[in-house]
């Protein structure tokens, strides 16, 4: 899941996080004329969840800020998937359309 993480915050919560702004493709995000902050991270995860995994809406939350992506919650699972999604959309070089 490069560059994402999954971390135990608290028996039985999860969080995934990604520190924005460390990613191999910033450059092609800022040329593209967005800001790769948290926020643009959630709207990559929203969108992923909406069209790529509709089974995972609803199964965690979102905390972004500007400087790290944040989804959080009980279901491991999912968010393991989430992260999964997120990591082989940046490897294969998946067009974004936010």
């Amino acid at each position: 899941m490069t560059p994402l993480k999954l971390i135990e915050t608290d028996a039985g919560r999860y969080s995934l996080l990604l520190n924005a702004g460390d990613t191999s493709v910033d450059g092609l995000i800022e040329e593209l004329g967005h800001e790769p902050n948290g926020y643009f991270w959630e709207g990559i995860a929203e969108l992923l969840v909406e069209h790529e995994a509709t089974e995972l809406g609803g199964r965690f939350d979102y905390d972004p800020e500007g400087g790290m992506f944040c989804a959080y919650g009980t279901d491991r699972a999912a968010l393991e998937e989430l992260g999964a999604l997120m990591a082989l959309a940046e490897a294969t070089g998946f067009e974004f359309d936010d």
